[in-house]
């Protein structure tokens, strides 16, 4: 997994990036959604006012979504982007729950 983020101040933003070169649309879409669940149970933890891009390797793709989310948990911890609080990973604890996303926006003051 790869890891690019920047400190700027502001909201927190996301993003998640799979290649054409690495499969076909399906496996492109996997890889997503396993990305975004990994992140999901590890939000309430992240530093406020960075921006994060995430982006699986080829091996990663099949790797199931157990195994990405300690991967992005050691990376986000090794890069002091987790809160002092955080008590390492445990894909067991129950997932936070998710926001519709006009809620979400409202939330976070996006029109």
């Amino acid at each position: 997994m790869r890891l690019l983020f920047l400190r700027h101040g502001e909201d927190l933003l996301v993003g998640y990036a799979v290649g054409k070169r690495q499969g076909k649309a399906h496996v492109r879409n996997r890889g997503r959604r396993v990305l975004r669940e990994a992140f999901r149970r590890l939000l309430p933890w992240v530093t406020p006012g960075v921006s994060l891009v995430f982006s699986l390797k080829d091996r990663a793709l099949n790797a199931s979504a157990v195994d990405v989310y300690h991967d992005m948990a050691r990376l986000m911890e090794r890069k002091g982007l987790l809160a002092e609080n955080w008590e390492g990973p445990d894909w067991s604890s129950p997932a936070p729950p998710t926001l519709p996303r006009a809620a979400w926006e409202n939330a976070h003051g996006r029109p």
